[in-house]
């Protein structure tokens, strides 16, 4: 049984709860809405003999309209590093995913702790299977993909509880200046060590207060400061 993360929802498990729309998903990972909606909706693709409906490959919190739970908001992170290297067909993402799904008896096994371990192998063996990708484009996937997985937070017990979203360009070595936690400000992005959303110290950026009196105030370095605001800042403008 999975421990729970935060008592103040009761019962539920604040990491399944409901929190982000299809766009602040796709503006908090970095990835295009369009892509996000596919992964989460569904979308039509016309054939010969008329449109047909390609289902939703991550399983959300909540359907009409979609949003996504932390759990979703880790799978989508995992996923755009599937989808970044090879461009893969969408069906042939989902029947990977879904070789997974079988083989963890998980409805989310990019989220599983078990897919950093033997699922890995698992995957890019079906993975390469299905596009016929040279050993060294298997390499290339795997190299991307456990970029993305260092920058998830996991327990004691394997569960992932924290992620540390990219601000830049998807480097291994990008700062981790910003987290989201469910159990911390409603699971919205903040600037580590201090639970600060980051959206407000974007705000105050934005009312003309400058970064190194934002820096004095949060006793944080420059650095912080700059990735707490490239984060909203990047938000705003996709």
């Amino acid at each position: 049984m999975r421990a729970k993360v935060f008592s103040v929802y009761g019962n539920r498990d604040a990491r399944d709860l409901p929190a982000y729309t299809a766009p602040e998903a796709a503006h908090y990972l970095l990835i295009p809405r369009a892509t996000v909606w596919s992964w989460v909706a569904g979308r039509p693709y016309p054939t010969k003999a008329g449109k047909r409906f390609f289902r939703p490959v991550i399983t959300v919190a909540k359907t009409h309209p979609p949003v996504l739970s932390f759990v979703n908001l880790i799978e989508a992170h995992v996923l755009d590093a599937i989808r970044r290297e090879h461009r893969i067909p969408l069906d042939k993402v989902r029947v990977a995913i879904d070789y997974l799904r079988t083989q963890f008896s998980s409805q989310h096994p990019l989220a599983d702790h078990r897919f950093e371990t033997d699922g890995l192998d698992l995957f890019i063996q079906e993975y390469g299977r299905l596009i016929n990708i040279t050993r060294s484009g298997q390499m290339a996937m795997r190299q991307l993909l456990q970029a993305h997985l260092r920058r998830i937070e996991r327990n004691a017990s394997g569960v992932a509880i924290r992620l540390y979203p990219f601000t830049r360009k998807r480097q291994p070595d990008e700062p981790k200046a910003v987290m989201i936690d469910p159990s911390v400000s409603f699971g919205r992005p903040v600037l580590v060590g201090t639970g600060v959303p980051t959206g407000i110290i974007a705000e105050r950026y934005k009312a003309g207060e400058s970064v190194e009196q934002l820096a004095e105030d949060y006793g944080r370095p420059h650095l912080d400061i700059e990735e707490a605001i490239r984060c909203e800042l990047q938000v705003e403008a996709a």
